[in-house]
């Protein structure tokens, strides 16, 4: 039974693929959202049986073996699924919040003309998420690592008749091409030390102790590589640029890659690897200081940025830099509980950004918009909820987990403490700069798009209403010193993080951490609200806010670094080097085609002439033969 089920949970988002690729353009628009909601949500169904399964018996994860894939001398790989604490956890919020989204999306897509193709992609990306998370060793998760990847090229150029899109399509596949190198040779390593490629198998070796002493440089060296694959995937530097630009796709795909699927799959990685990484100290100490300084960085960026979906994408990447922190410090169960918190109020603000998008008819920058809190206020009251808790405000859910992250650094390492704290100040600014210059005021927009404003329709504005509700409560599955996720999650971890009690230092670190996101919330107050400031336009920006607006600069530095010799070099390749090779290659295939001629002239149908050939041939051999 156990097989059938984690059978229909693996495979019914692929059906709902199958059916929207083959049929879906003649069985109509209803239909096909009908079809890609209802796979997801009996993935999500699937899901919930398992996670009651393990809450009755935490020791025993349901392990599916389907067939032996790969058999050598020394090295196996079963197709297999693991069905445990952590993939059981991560599964509720993919199929969940993927459940969601496709809902929202059956209203947000309804005018496009390839919805069908639209929903095919979308099924296809959770369908592969699935697999990076069940796979029971580090090949499936590679299948599904790679799948994700292909699914956030098609849906970030869903709209392929834009070149500017297509461009983000193919930068974030590149990108990821190269974080995704580093993972192959660290699963590489990682089967030459361990033999295996098997979670349980090298979970065994790891603590091996004779093993590790004789590999340690390898294992560092894994992990490193473990960890550049992760640096991809989940957007931290030096590979986070692809993640703003991803905003090309439409604004379900964002929520879903930002919120609930690919951005997470590197804190997963870590996470199910930590018995590797808990031997590489040092990697563990880069993972920590790259967190903590892509926190900064991106949120640095967002404090100017005046396209919403940028905001809310440079949110994402400095959110995704203090789980990296988390991981660093050791934290990881404090990590998967900010991306389940972050997994609702990020979906719920890009959903509502897209709520906004729709009612201003494709309208981004936020200097255009204003006054929308009275016409569109389930929109606003969900948005103002999830820019609560992501600011870190009591008790909203991104007040707890945010706050057990910073505990954490505060006891382990000051100035990355120092770092974290500034970034969440940062945060709590450029997100109310977002719900100021949104909501608040007099609406900038044109005369035509003021007529038409409303709020959006019950498909989009009930899944904001849920994903609200969970933003608002979802802090209670880890409080202080009653932390059932580090209970749920403990049969994992021999070394359980345990969790922050409610001391004089606790209290303290609290308050410092919501008076600097009420300072946050203060400036954009003054500046947007009290002095109604709206942002200039981009060319007259001055100083280091012009840097900010241009992301440091990072983007053209790697275009002079990386993209314009590589181009130089293709071109001399193009140019030169192939020409001349082209001809030599040519000069073969000339010469063969002169033997042939040649050859041509000896098959001339005269029978006497084969015989005549035949007995010299023989007379040959033969005196070949009496000679030797």
């Amino acid at each position: 039974m156990e097989k059938n089920i984690a059978l229909v949970l693996v495979l019914a988002p692929f059906f709902g693929f199958l059916f929207n690729v083959f049929f879906g353009k003649k069985a109509g628009k209803t239909l096909v959202g009908l079809v890609g909601t209802a796979s997801v949500l009996v993935s999500f169904l699937s899901t919930l049986f398992f996670f009651s399964a393990l809450n009755a018996n935490p020791s025993q994860p349901v392990v599916v073996d389907l067939f032996q894939w790969i058999s050598l001398e020394k090295f196996n790989v079963n197709f297999s699924f693991l069905l445990d604490q952590l993939s059981v956890l991560w599964l509720l919020f993919v199929t969940g919040i993927g459940t969601l989204i496709h809902l929202y999306s059956i209203s947000y897509m309804h005018d496009d003309e390839n919805m069908n193709k639209f929903f095919a992609y979308l099924n296809l990306f959770v369908f592969f998420m699935i697999m990076l998370v069940m796979g029971s060793n580090l090949v499936i998760l590679f299948i599904g690592w790679e799948g994700v990847g292909l699914c956030s090229y098609l849906l970030i150029g869903f709209w392929y008749k834009n070149q500017d899109y297509n461009d983000a399509a193919k930068k974030a596949f590149i990108m990821n091409r190269i974080g995704d190198l580093g993972l192959l040779v660290g699963l590489f390593i990682v089967a030459y030390v361990f033999g295996s490629l098997d979670y349980k198998v090298i979970s065994e070796g790891a603590y091996n102790t004779q093993l590790v002493s004789n590999n340690s440089g390898l294992i560092a060296l894994a992990a490193l590589c473990l960890f550049i694959g992760a640096t991809g995937k989940s957007a931290q530097i030096p590979l986070y640029t692809w993640l703003p630009d991803a905003m090309a796709g439409p604004t379900p795909v964002s929520a879903l890659i930002h919120a609930a699927t690919m951005v997470t799959a590197g804190i997963f990685m870590v996470t199910r690897m930590h018995f590797l990484f808990d031997l590489a100290p040092q990697i563990l100490d880069l993972i920590a200081i790259v967190g903590a300084a892509t926190a900064v960085l991106a949120a640095s960026i967002g404090l100017v940025q005046n396209d919403i979906k940028k905001v809310l994408a440079y949110s994402t990447v400095s959110q995704l830099g203090l789980m990296f922190l988390a991981l660093g410090l050791g934290a990881y169960e404090i990590a998967v509980f900010h991306v389940i918190t972050h997994a609702f109020f990020k979906a719920c603000l890009f959903l509502g950004s897209g709520s906004v998008i729709h009612a201003l008819h494709g309208e981004q920058d936020m200097r255009n918009m204003g006054g929308l809190r009275k016409v569109m206020p389930i929109t606003f009251w969900t948005m103002m909820i999830s820019t609560l808790a992501i600011s870190g405000i009591f008790p909203l859910s991104g007040f707890w987990s945010k706050d057990e992250i910073l505990l954490t650094a505060f006891h382990s390492n000051i100035p990355l403490w120092i770092v974290g704290s500034i970034a969440s100040i940062m945060t709590a600014f450029y997100m109310f700069r977002l719900m100021y210059l949104t909501f608040f005021g007099e609406f900038r927009g044109t005369e035509e798009q003021k007529h038409h404003l409303h709020e959006s329709p019950a498909l989009i504005t009930f899944p904001l209403i849920v994903l609200a509700i969970l933003a608002a409560v979802g802090g209670l599955i880890s409080l202080p010193g009653n932390s059932w996720l580090n209970h749920y999650l403990a049969p994992l971890f021999r070394k359980a993080h345990e969790a922050h009690h409610l001391d004089a230092t606790a209290y303290a670190l609290m308050a410092v951490a919501t008076v600097g996101a009420l300072i946050g919330i203060g400036i954009a107050y003054s500046k947007y609200i009290k002095k109604q400031e709206v942002p200039v336009q981009d060319a007259e920006m001055k100083g280091f806010a012009s840097v900010l607006y241009h992301k440091y600069y990072v983007d053209e530095a790697y275009d002079v670094v990386v993209v314009t010799p590589l181009k130089k070099l293709s071109h001399f390749f193009r140019n030169y080097f192939e020409v001349a090779f082209s001809e030599t290659v040519f000069a073969f295939g000339k010469i063969a085609n002169a033997i042939g001629t040649q050859g041509k002239v000896l098959q001339n149908g005269s029978v006497g002439f084969y015989l005549l050939a035949f007995v010299i041939g023989m007379a040959s051999i033969l005196v070949y033969l009496f000679l030797v």
